[in-house]
């Protein structure tokens, strides 16, 4: 059983090898390439920019939301 088991993780580990070596010889860079990885990244910075924004923007409702709230609840307190 224990030389089924070395066996078996020797194999495990042959794949992963070749599997993390063997795309890198393959793989041929061209500056197409680059300039499209590097625009995907600055529309990707954009998003996320915009996404920022966006967050920012509904804190604040929200905070504004949660005064009003407690503000109403003061009045609401003092009417009884």
């Amino acid at each position: 059983m224990r030389t089924l088991k070395f066996i078996a993780l020797c194999t495990l580990l042959a794949a992963a090898a070749s599997s993390v070596l063997g795309p890198v010889q393959a793989q041929s860079v061209s500056v197409a390439d680059i300039k499209a990885t590097a625009d995907a990244v600055q529309a990707l910075g954009d998003q996320q920019k915009t996404i920022a924004d966006n967050q920012a923007k509904i804190d604040q409702k929200l905070a504004d939301i949660a005064e009003n709230i407690r503000v109403a609840r003061l009045y609401a307190s003092r009417a009884k």
